[in-house]
């Protein structure tokens, strides 16, 4: 795998991840945690937010930091 992706989906994933437990704490107030995590929006939720962490802000924050370098 080449350092690109490996760069891409730590820090998107990471950013993925966060946004998730971030949203679901947050709407904590209107729906309990364990109907949340057992609802199809969650995981869509989840996969959508991980997906643009990778390909959007991983791509973007590769692009920066090959910028910053040369």
């Amino acid at each position: 795998m080449s350092e690109r992706w490996k760069y891409q989906i730590k820090t998107g994933g990471i950013w993925g991840l966060f946004m998730v437990v971030f949203m679901t704490l947050f709407e904590l107030q209107e729906k309990p945690f364990m109907e949340q995590i057992t609802s199809y929006n969650f995981y869509l939720r989840a996969v959508v937010y991980i997906a643009v962490g990778i390909f959007g802000l991983g791509y973007f924050n590769w692009k920066q930091m090959q910028k910053n370098k040369s």
